[in-house]
């Protein structure tokens, strides 16, 4: 399970970003789901899960460690890079997944993951005479969400994880606040126009995450499509606009008194967190693996406007 995968794209079913804050997931009853649906697709019992997520300096947090100390689950870290994307969670995977076919430890295995960097590992895998089953989260429209088309005609079938799995353990993040609704970003009918910000940065100081393998826009499968349009579309700010509200609400639902705090302390620095969910939502909504720096320090500046807007 590429956990970083999983809960993205639960996160998008659910709130409509790819915010991870947004959501509060039973990990228990999820991983339950999973192992049920898992052993159904196979007609065989699970040997193990592994679970491969990120952490600061790989050291697990306090749910880490809950879903770590579950029967059968071996917990698998990568670490964050100073850009806020994970780092060792894809050659992890990778490298797991042909060792063990390589071994002989198992002879199907279900993969949650749509990152086309686990395309040769699967090939690889397969040349050990073992059936790679693509499991993909699915999305509003129950179709599966941000699979990369190499990694479907690599793997041996792709399924849907049961919506109902999803939308029993995952749900929205609630946190009381008083602060007014981000949607609330025109006076009189009118969007007032303020002057860019000029500096946009990842919350520790560093340049913002390059994406190089968002998911692609929904489409008939709504998969990755690898390909790279820098030609802006004709309703670029309209997409923007949409994409900011929807990160500001599902960030004001979630956030305490503290967190608003500290992000109006760091302006004009916006969190990894929020900064990647940005990013990855309005390259889904634009159907782009890579923004160019134009579409980018638009998306940040309006970013903050609509915050000054209504908060």
């Amino acid at each position: 399970m590429d956990v970083g995968y999983l809960l993205s794209a639960a996160a998008v079913r659910v709130t409509g970003t790819s915010l991870r804050n947004g959501i509060q997931v039973d990990y228990e009853s999820l991983i339950d789901a999973l192992v049920q649906q898992s052993e159904a697709l196979s007609e065989l019992p699970m040997l193990r899960v592994h679970w491969y997520d990120s952490a600061k300096d790989g050291v697990p947090d306090g749910s880490q460690q809950f879903i770590g100390e579950l029967p059968n689950v071996k917990l698998r870290l990568g670490r964050f890079g100073v850009d806020g994307q994970q780092k060792g969670v894809d050659l992890r995977i990778g490298l797991d997944l042909v060792m063990h076919a390589r071994n002989a430890v198992a002879d199907v295995f279900v993969l949650v993951s749509g990152d086309d960097d686990l395309t040769e590992a699967v090939e690889e895998a397969q040349v050990h005479g073992v059936q790679v089953i693509l499991l993909a989260v699915p999305n509003g429209q129950d179709r599966p969400h941000g699979i990369s088309r190499h990694l479907i005609r690599a793997a041996d079938g792709l399924k849907i994880i049961f919506p109902d799995a999803i939308d029993t353990a995952v749900t929205k993040m609630e946190t009381p606040s008083a602060v007014p609704s981000p949607m609330a970003v025109s006076l009189g009918g009118h969007q007032r126009a303020k002057a860019p910000l000029t500096d946009f940065t990842a919350q520790d100081g560093s340049p913002a995450p390059h994406l190089s393998s968002a998911p692609a826009a929904s489409g008939t499968l709504d998969v990755r499509t690898g390909t790279t349009n820098h030609e802006e579309p004709p309703d670029l700010a309209e997409q923007i606009g949409s994409v900011v509200t929807n990160v500001l609400t599902t960030f004001r639902s979630s956030a305490t008194p503290e967190a608003l705090a500290e992000l109006t302390a760091g302006k004009p620095s916006i969190p990894r967190d929020i900064d990647k969910a940005l990013l990855t939502d309005l390259s889904e909504r634009l159907g782009e693996v890579d923004l160019s720096e134009a579409v980018r320090h638009q998306l940040r500046a309006r970013f903050w406007e609509q915050y000054d807007y209504a908060w």
